[in-house]
């Protein structure tokens, strides 16, 4: 049996990443920080008390942080498979606390991949590199492995170092190291402070009597948007390549915010979703990235990877599942 160990295990990516490995067949350790209220909601239909029967995760306290803790961890685990996705996340988060993003988004990597090198040069690993090292680049899009980084964030910035290091400790020293360029990926998982889910947990709110209004920045920001269950099973096919390598993955459209908050009150039936957003200055960033869009050509190539979900279906899933969520909620407080 396959072991893969996955940081940031309990973000929306890590637990769909949790539930496809498991359904493969792995034994799936996951790293989690102590927390005084419980942050493991998004794999709590996975996670099983350790003396009942059936795959789930096993879940251990760490932290990026603590280099000796990460070492002991992988050199207790013995896994085969490293899943690298947990950092400071959040790109507007990062201009208020950059130092820290550097040290968990940057040089967490970085105490990973010395981990590897250190006890099992053998053991594959895959960064989670972000769309947001693009930026804003002097080429064309859309972008691709080749395209010039040049981040607008601390956690652009942060994300282009561990890009780096990946690379480098691959060159150096032989580790099957890849890094996964995934652009923007959204899902019901989604964290809640994102524009995605601001916008579908807004819609809900409204239509059920509790909002009037919802508040959001930069409405003018394009991205290419995909559905993250099926982004995580292109981490996987990654490490199961002879080579490792680096990928692009996205969906080749763009749409900018406005455009998914007007298909997300269209599908709720709201009417003039004008009538109920107000612009915040406090949302936007100091510097912004206007437009991200993606070739993935090559994962296509070389993985045989292809988005599945349209960007509408994508709309369409997410606004569904917060009104359900909502409504479930308000039915529990009847009863």
């Amino acid at each position: 049996m396959k072991k893969a160990f996955v940081t940031g295990i309990t973000g929306q990516d890590g637990s769909y990443l949790a539930e496809l490995l498991l359904g493969k067949g792995y034994e799936v350790h996951g790293l989690i920080r102590r927390a005084s209220s419980f942050n493991t909601g998004r794999i709590d239909h996975i996670y099983r008390d350790q003396h009942e029967a059936g795959p789930k995760p096993i879940l251990h306290y760490g932290d990026l942080s603590d280099a000796g803790g990460l070492a002991s961890l992988i050199q207790k685990i013995q896994p085969d498979e490293i899943y690298h996705l947990g950092a400071q996340s959040h790109v507007r988060v990062s201009f208020d606390t950059p130092e820290y993003t550097t040290n968990v988004t940057g040089l967490g990597t970085l105490r990973v991949l010395e981990a590897i090198r250190s006890i099992n040069p053998k053991i594959k690993f895959y960064q989670a590199s972000s769309s947001e090292m693009f930026g804003n680049p002097v080429t064309p899009p859309p972008y691709n492995e080749h395209t010039p980084f040049n981040p607008q964030s601390p956690y652009g910035v942060a994300k282009v170092l561990a890009y780096h290091t990946a690379k480098n400790y691959r060159n150096a020293y032989g580790l099957f190291a890849c890094n996964g360029m995934l652009f923007n990926h959204e899902s019901p998982r989604r964290g809640e402070t994102f524009v995605t889910r601001k916008v579908t947990r807004g819609i809900a709110r409204i239509k059920a009597g509790l909002d009037l209004k919802m508040y959001l920045g930069n409405l003018d920001a394009k991205r290419d948007w995909g559905f993250s269950p099926e982004y995580v099973e292109a981490m996987w096919l990654m490490l199961q390549q002879e080579e490792p390598d680096d990928y692009v993955i996205a969906t080749g459209e763009t749409h900018s915010v406005q455009e998914f908050v007007e298909e997300a009150f269209r599908h709720a039936g709201l009417g003039d979703w004008r009538a109920y957003v107000e612009i915040d200055d406090r949302y936007k960033r100091p510097t912004e990235v206007h437009l991200l869009i993606g070739d993935a050509s090559k994962a296509k190539q070389k993985l045989g990877w292809e988005p599945r979900v349209k960007f509408a279906e994508l709309v369409k899933i997410m606004v569904d599942a917060d009104m359900k969520a909502l409504e479930d909620q308000m039915k529990g407080l009847v009863q």
